[in-house]
């Protein structure tokens, strides 16, 4: 069955008590994918580790902080010990600085404390790079597996603040090197960018706030209409199943070029935004956005023309 394409996989997904993790993890699920979930909670693990059960999945939760090599270390050792040595996916999504995020919005990085750094950059990229060496020891001896880095726009311009976009810019980068040392291995690695989601944590800091202003209002528009958290988990169970993918090795991927390559709407049954598509771009310019109006949303920008945005050289 088309529903059970990941039966017998093997996953771990870091980060997966909520948010993000927890949509993938779901998503994995429905798929019949046997799931390490991790987060530093008991009780949300335990809460997510039931719904992922709901769906058909075999779930198994594990208090892990993924600024902590020790407990990354137990993580996969369990993980062999348990599967003999098997695991088919990773997908690196831990990560602890989201509210110091939205505490500091608006704060140049010399107002804020240089602590935020290791916040939110511990956990989302030193702690990605522990688990894939991990990871990957196991999938090379297999001779095949897949890591998924979740990342974002921030990699490509500024976003939030400084420690913010220098880490998604950094996970971009381990993803496309490991995906280097690791092709010949028939390992693939990827950056996955969402787009805006609606996650906890953005509801009740922005969609719930009636008193943003400015360029935080802004932000509340694009997360009214943004994903649900289970989006980029449809994307990654079809980039399980593409015969194909070793061709995309070493790239970022957004979840709307995913969704329109594999025909995937959201789970609430909406097409997600194209943010590469001329059609939007245009309309996120006050004295271009008329021509929205007579642009095809068939139209997009070319990826080498988002990154000569970035104007490094």
């Amino acid at each position: 069955m088309a529903a059970m394409a990941l039966s017998g996989w093997v996953c771990v997904v870091t980060g997966a008590s909520r948010g993000i993790g927890r949509g993938i993890a779901l998503q994995l699920s429905e798929a019949g994918a046997t799931i390490y979930i991790t987060g530093r909670q008991v009780k949300t693990l335990q809460q997510t580790a039931a719904e992922v059960n709901e769906r058909g999945g075999h779930c198994l939760p594990v208090v892990c902080d993924s600024s902590r090599e020790g407990d990354i270390k137990e993580l996969f050792e369990r993980v062999q010990r348990e599967q003999n040595g098997r695991l088919d996916m990773l997908v690196n999504n831990a990560y602890s600085g989201v509210q110091e995020i939205f505490d500091n919005m608006g704060k140049k990085f010399w107002e804020m404390d240089p602590a935020i750094w290791d916040s939110i950059n511990n956990t989302g990229l030193r702690g990605h790079y522990y688990c894939s060496v991990y990871a990957a020891r196991m999938m090379v001896a297999q001779g095949k597996g897949l890591i998924v880095i979740i990342s974002s726009m921030g990699g490509l311009k500024y976003l939030f603040n400084v420690p913010y976009g220098v880490g998604k810019a950094a996970c971009d980068r381990l993803a496309a090197d490991i995906a280097v040392e690791l092709r010949s291995r028939g390992v693939a690695s990827v950056s996955l960018w969402p787009g805006a989601v609606r996650t906890e944590l953005v509801h009740h800091n922005i969609l719930q706030n009636e008193n943003l202003q400015g360029t935080n209002q802004k932000w509340k528009e694009a997360f009214i209409n943004g994903e649900t958290t289970e989006m980029s988990g449809k994307c990654i169970v079809e980039l399980a199943k593409d015969k194909s993918l070793m061709s995309l090795t070493g790239k970022v991927l957004f979840t709307c070029d995913l969704a329109r390559r594999y025909g995937l709407q959201d789970v609430d049954g909406r097409s997600i935004t194209d943010y590469t598509s001329l059609k939007f771009l245009l309309m996120q310019v006050p004295y271009l956005s008329w021509l929205s109006v007579v642009t095809p949303s068939v139209l997009r920008v070319p990826r080498f023309v988002l990154s000569l945005a970035t104007g490094k050289f």
